[in-house]
């Protein structure tokens, strides 16, 4: 679930933030145009990322002035923006910390580390832009004065549709529908259209060339050499003109650092602020998982309207719940019309699944389940690793009304009297082999 956000006032401006993790380093990210702080939590992804990054350090993220969850005013001047850092900072009485510019948040992380070097204990710049305008002098910007008015004046047009861009920002993942579906929500509940254009209007002019040589804070810069929206020559610029910088090439294009290298991208962040470039081995537990997901959630949702709709979440999350406590599972995590639980034991997570799926029948709720048992890591309250990841992927073969479980759950509830239907042979997505799943009768 997304960490609660508090504000920061900066001057009459309210900017929203979250804080995760308890390490030793405080980790301020910059990220890049647009954020909302409850959106950008709902990507499996992109929540992983921070959690990533929690585990090694106090990460203090926000929305920017004018986006997402922060007071709906102009941008704001790039000095004005530096405020509103150093207030969040403030407000979470971080008196030092890394700084983390994503992509347009470089800009404002270097003049933030030149004009405070003393609340600056480092910089990581992943994918960071220069300046954007392709010029003369300037060959690697994201597009000359006429291509930026264009993409201007498609703003209102364009604004609530899928990006035609996502391929070029994540090539990695480009067509894949969770991620078309989560960008085209986050730029809606981040921006307005009008905002949104004046954002990238203001963002469109800075040139921070002249900036860059009075860094003097130890700066990490991260950029991958195929990234298609900030050409790589932005971080080499920046790894010959800061002094003593540690650049890392990355491999692949995703412009997000949470994207395909991210893996490396972490190992070396880890090792810039701590030292360490591994993380310790996370505990380990044996643990069932259950997934339940809602049916046609976004047909009734349209059907119903939002407060119905709401309403009918609401009871769905109660009777889940009250399942759960009947049967010994713990609840992990939620996400919208879907919940992952752990148990024990296999026979207490299928009849689990059973019963929620009786209970909600009750409210003209159809639900689907799966159960997987596996070595688990612990972090923190959560679980992870392949064993949760093999647990989503079979509640996502499930049919409406079914439990589905896969051949190690059905080697460990022999002599519990549930019976099992073969199912066949299914591709997993993200898993190695064939696996075989079986149905509740």
């Amino acid at each position: 679930m997304s960490p609660p956000v508090e504000y920061a006032r900066s001057g009459e401006v309210s900017v929203a933030y979250q804080v995760v993790g308890e390490g030793l380093v405080d980790l301020v990210l910059v990220e890049g145009a647009f954020t909302n702080r409850h959106v950008m939590w709902e990507l499996p992804s992109s929540r992983r990322f921070y959690e990533r990054l929690a585990s090694f350090s106090r990460v203090i993220v926000f929305d920017k002035r004018g986006m997402g969850l922060s007071d709906r005013v102009p941008a704001g001047t790039l000095e004005e923006r530096m405020d509103d850092v150093r207030a969040v900072m403030d407000a979470v009485g971080s008196e030092r910390a890394a700084v983390y510019g994503a992509s347009e948040g470089g800009p404002l992380s270097l003049l933030f580390a030149a004009a405070h070097p003393e609340r600056t204990v480092a910089l990581i710049l992943a994918g960071a832009e220069v300046k954007e305008e392709t010029t003369e002098d300037w060959p690697w910007g994201e597009g000359t004065r006429e291509h930026h008015e264009e993409y201007m004046r498609l703003i209102p047009e364009r604004w609530n549709k899928a990006p035609a861009s996502l391929a070029s920002f994540m090539p990695s993942r480009g067509d894949d529908p969770e991620l078309i579906e989560w960008y085209t929500r986050l730029k809606v509940q981040s921006a307005s259209p009008a905002s949104a254009a004046a954002f990238s209007d203001m963002a469109f002019g800075i040139d921070v060339r002249h900036v860059v040589p009075t860094i003097h804070t130890p700066t990490l810069i991260l950029h991958a050499v195929d990234d298609q929206v900030c050409h790589v020559e932005n971080a080499r610029f920046l790894a010959r003109t800061i002094p003593h910088a540690r650049f890392v090439e990355l491999s692949g294009g995703d412009h997000a650092m949470w994207g395909d290298q991210e893996d490396a991208a972490l190992a070396e962040i880890r090792e810039f602020l701590t030292g360490v470039r591994e993380a310790p081995e996370p505990d380990r537990v044996l643990a069932t998982v259950l997934f339940t997901d809602l049916v046609g959630s976004t047909e009734r949702a349209r059907e119903l309207g939002d407060r119905r709709w709401t309403e009918l979440l609401e009871a769905h999350h109660a009777a889940v719940r009250r399942e759960l406590a009947r049967f010994s599972g713990r609840e992990i995590d939620t996400a919208g019309d879907g919940f992952l639980a752990a148990f024990d034991g296999p026979a207490r997570a299928i009849r689990c699944g059973r019963a929620v799926i009786d209970a909600l029948g009750g409210l003209g709720l159809q639900v689907r389940s799966g159960v997987h048992t596996g070595e688990c890591e612990v972090v923190g309250d959560k679980l992870a690793g392949l064993a949760v990841h093999i647990g989503a992927r079979v509640a996502a073969e499930a049919a409406p009304g079914d439990v589905l479980v896969s051949s190690t759950v059905r080697d460990l509830i022999a002599g519990s009297g549930i019976k099992l239907v073969d199912r066949g042979l299914h591709e997993l997505k993200g898993v190695e082999g064939p696996r075989r799943l079986y149905a509740v009768a």
